[in-house]
């Protein structure tokens, strides 16, 4: 399995840092060469493409050296290569740094664009983008937030601290908003806390669901904030931090968010082609925690703004 190993020797080109393949440990190695062990082990990249990429010198070893197509498999030995998409389209949305120092970068990250490297976006993921703009190298995320929802996202650029930051987030001290915009309900009260078990839906491996068997896993505090017409714009804040945690908890209230393409039913498959003129309304509004290194308090607040719906829509 491909992944993205911490090597100071291979450097990320572009904002893209390299994957990473492990020769099995087998003696003698059943394959005879470098070219044939990765068209064998990676087949979703064409025999001849490897071939062009080895003679380029785009595939590297432990010290950064090239490696030849013909050379021998050096059984545990690892060989690290840069995605490559020829084709990646364009997502015509700015990222914009809201916040910058020596520690921390945090971003205003568009609808449609993926945090970090995923399907079908390399150099249109937030990361790589940064990378780019800023020239760090080092710039890490230390949460998530889904490709669809807009907002905030905090970047770690020294990568000593980084596990400091993460513990944040595993052990639920952040304060994370939200903002979406829904149906509005009259006769649902409002604010409300809503708890569920929610588990990933068999039958779509890019949905989640509520099921009533076993204990709550997820809670998310929903409050209104405005009303327009038969739309209404709410606070969500989330206490834990499960994938679609508020999509599916606001469908579970009758109230989906305007956008959203996969709840209550599926509107568009994860492979379909996106309609950029309906993004998901929902913004991650604005994240706050003290420091774990410098032990100051931080406040970052989005710049963006949702659009509303037309009122018929």
């Amino acid at each position: 399995m491909a992944h993205r190993p911490k090597n100071p020797l291979i450097p990320a080109r572009d904002g893209v840092s390299p994957s990473c393949v492990a020769l099995p440990s087998t003696r003698p190695s059943p394959w005879p060469s470098v070219l044939a062990f990765l068209s064998e082990r990676l087949p979703a990249i064409d025999p001849l493409e490897w071939a062009r990429r080895l003679a380029s010198g785009d595939v590297l070893d432990d010290q950064g050296h090239s490696v030849a197509a013909q050379a021998p498999c050096e059984p545990g030995a690892r060989l690290y290569y840069y995605r490559q998409l020829d084709k990646e389209k364009a997502i015509p949305f700015e990222e914009r740094i809201v916040y910058q120092d020596e520690r921390l970068l945090v971003a205003d990250k568009p609808h449609f664009m993926p945090v970090t490297p995923s399907g079908p976006y390399v150099r249109h993921s937030l990361m790589v983008r940064l990378k780019q703009r800023t020239g760090i190298d080092t710039l890490n995320p230390i949460h998530r937030i889904d490709r669809e929802t807009a907002g905030l996202v905090v970047f770690n650029i020294r990568p000593e601290e980084r596990n400091a930051y993460h513990a944040l987030f595993r052990e639920r001290v952040v304060r994370k908003d939200y903002e979406a915009i829904a149906r509005h309900q009259p006769e649902l009260r409002v604010p409300l806390t809503r708890r569920s078990r929610i588990e990933e839906d068999v039958e779509a491996f890019f949905r989640m669901v509520e099921t009533p068997e076993g204990q709550p896993n997820s809670e998310t505090h929903v409050d209104l904030l405005e009303l327009r017409g038969r739309w209404a714009r709410y606070r969500l804040t989330p206490v834990t931090g499960k994938r679609h945690q508020l999509r599916v908890h606001m469908n579970a209230l009758g109230m989906p968010i305007a956008g959203d393409q996969f709840y209550p039913r599926v509107r568009r498959g994860p492979a379909e082609a996106e309609d950029f003129t309906q993004p998901l309304r929902l913004l991650a509004r604005a994240i706050a925690f003290d420091d774990p290194v410098t032990g100051e308090a931080r406040a970052f607040r989005s710049q963006l703004a949702l659009d509303w719906p037309d009122e018929d829509g």
